[in-house]
């Protein structure tokens, strides 16, 4: 049984690198581990086997969203990031295809930590799974540990509400939350804005099922032309902006931390915009 499994990882990493292109294999090799003390990463990522991993991630990047990158060098090469993105599409792909784009395609590349919702863990075998590709709950505590690591978190302020949003709102940027916002301040990390064209037409949500969300305790059953999981084609377009750079306190007045958060989504969406403005078709 071990050796079938480790045939199939090594089969997957092919796959990875064939799919990722040429200097593929060459740039994930360039990757450092992220490990404690005792050699392990005490969130459960491991490395070799998210290479592995993330090849279905990789043939829907390439050859099913066909993703358009706009700005990648805006990530800094290393050193503590947090990269802040709208949510959109009842289905995380948008942050998968984000985390794809800057291990594979990016030189050097970067493992990203996407934050996910406490329930995630709930889930069997997925929570397994998502921490070993790198995803952790996003705890304040955990956030913290991460950024004094120097790593790259991947944070949606608008949560669960700009995932499962009706696609009569489509590419309306829900209020953001301020919590990124106190741990940019006290970590001093610099702020990525990202703003991702394609995922709202994945999937679009006709209703939302709240009584059946309730009983399954989901926070959302949208209700869409497609079979999900199965998402539309759309074409993906991610842009990452210029760098932000915030100082103050993290414990500031309301008012202060609002008007900070408040450019950050500003530029989201001028992102979003600047996108929706530049892309010819949903699907080509």
């Amino acid at each position: 049984m071990s050796e079938l499994s480790d045939a199939v990882r090594a089969r997957l990493k092919a796959w990875t690198y064939e799919l990722g292109g040429p200097g593929t294999r060459a740039r994930l090799d360039k990757i450092t581990a992220p490990a404690n003390e005792f050699g392990v990463d005490p969130y459960g990522f491991d490395l070799d086997f998210a290479v592995a991993a993330v090849a279905p991630l990789t043939w829907l990047y390439r050859k099913y969203f066909r993703v358009e990158l706009h700005g990648v060098d805006n990530v800094p090469a290393e050193g503590r990031v947090l990269l802040v993105s709208n949510h959109s599409g009842q289905l995380p792909f948008d942050a998968a295809m984000i985390e794809v784009a800057l291990l594979v395609q990016k030189d050097p590349p970067r493992v990203v930590r996407a934050l996910v919702e406490r329930w995630v863990p709930t889930l069997p075998f997925v929570s397994t799974f998502m921490a070993r590709c790198g995803q952790i709950v996003g705890t304040p505590e955990n956030c913290r540990r991460l950024l004094a690591a120097d790593e790259a978190i991947l944070v949606f302020p608008e949560g669960v509400r700009g995932l499962n949003k009706p696609f009569r709102e489509r590419y309306q940027l829900r209020r953001f939350g301020p919590g990124f916002m106190r741990l940019a301040l006290e970590s001093g990390a610099p702020i990525v804005p990202v703003g991702v064209v394609g995922a709202e037409e994945q999937a679009p949500a006709l209703l939302d099922l709240k009584p059946l969300a309730r009983l399954l305790s989901f926070p959302a059953f949208p209700i869409t032309p497609t079979l999900l999981p199965f998402p539309l084609p759309a074409r993906y377009h991610l842009h990452f902006g210029e760098p932000l750079r915030f100082t103050g306190s993290p414990d500031e007045d309301d008012a202060e931390l609002e008007r900070k958060v408040a450019e950050v989504q500003a530029a989201v969406a001028a992102l979003l915009e600047r996108g929706l403005a530049e892309r010819k078709h949903v699907f080509w």
